[in-house]
């Protein structure tokens, strides 16, 4: 998986609601092969009033993707592409578009 926190991902799977979203991947977890992107598949959550929640009641909040139903978006393409690992002239490797050869920048 060549996803990082902080990519910009379209959804091209899954619940027709989300279906062609595009949003910013806010966590990314390895093991569950699943992604959390900003403003898709978003639940609500009933809460009970707390220290932290004085008030309660129905939160909003994104739910994990599976990596499978999203791809990530290049900008000056103006389309998805897939992410490739590229190796420069002095050794290193790094994260490149496939539709274009544009390289990522990793934070």
């Amino acid at each position: 998986m060549n996803l990082r926190k902080g990519d910009m991902v379209q959804v091209i799977a899954g619940d027709t609601r989300d279906h062609g979203k595009r949003g910013k991947i806010l966590s990314v977890d390895w093991k569950a092969d699943r992604v959390l992107v900003e403003g898709v598949n978003l639940i609500k959550r009933h809460t009970k009033p707390s220290s932290n929640n004085q008030q309660g009641g129905i939160i909003e909040k994104e739910a994990p993707v599976h990596v499978s139903n999203v791809m990530p978006w290049c900008d000056s393409a103006g389309r998805p592409s897939k992410i490739i690992m590229k190796t420069l002239d002095d050794g290193s490797r790094v994260r490149a578009y496939k539709i274009n050869g544009e390289t990522l920048k990793d934070k």
